[in-house]
């Protein structure tokens, strides 16, 4: 897909007000290292606090696991793009500036115009979009670079941003001040 998503609507969950936060609320909250306390999908999701407390760990386990940095933020920000998620696609330009990424790299990823590794990782997050599964062919070609735990931990990454991706989308959760939404 390569169309550009629709002009974001009002949110149909505000974010929770500071002052109407129990302790347990602001204390997860202070807990959170990407993004910061105050970001739009964190004050939101804490309206459902204990699934905010489960969740929280898994995603910063994601962001912090076996797969390389930068092949991280390109599968993040190709399923950003797949499912049209501007608030992931905005978080994750921030992220994947700061862990490599340049800004025309970043440009490229709603074209898919890459070679290398690089074009393998983009059309990995396109089968598994597309299809709920990697071939065999995109298998061998990650198999040529990553060992069984990033094997593992790619499909999950994909998955668990899709996840995030209709959760940001159907709450229509606004970008917050100083990101971008999509460029093209």
């Amino acid at each position: 897909m390569t169309s550009t998503p629709a002009t974001p609507a009002t949110p149909r969950i505000l974010p929770l007000p500071a002052g109407e936060r129990t302790s347990s609320a602001q204390a997860l909250l202070d807990s959170v290292a990407v993004a910061g306390a105050d970001a739009n999908i964190f004050t939101t999701l804490i309206r459902a606090e204990g699934l905010t407390r489960r969740w929280l760990p898994f995603g910063g386990k994601l962001l912090a696991g076996k797969l390389p940095a930068r092949d991280r933020e390109l599968l993040i920000l190709r399923t950003a793009w797949n499912c049209r998620s501007e608030y992931e696609w905005a978080q994750h330009v921030v992220i994947g500036l700061s862990v490599g990424l340049t800004s025309e790299e970043i440009d490229r990823v709603p074209k898919g115009a890459w070679e290398g590794f690089d074009l393998t990782l983009i059309a990995a997050a396109d089968e598994l979009h597309d299809t709920f599964r990697l071939s065999d062919s995109a298998w061998a070609a990650l198999s040529e670079r990553y060992d069984e735990a990033q094997l593992i931990e790619l499909p999950m990454l994909v998955g668990h941003y899709h996840m995030v991706a209709m959760t940001l989308n159907t709450l229509r959760i606004a970008l917050d001040p100083g990101l971008s939404g999509f460029r093209q």
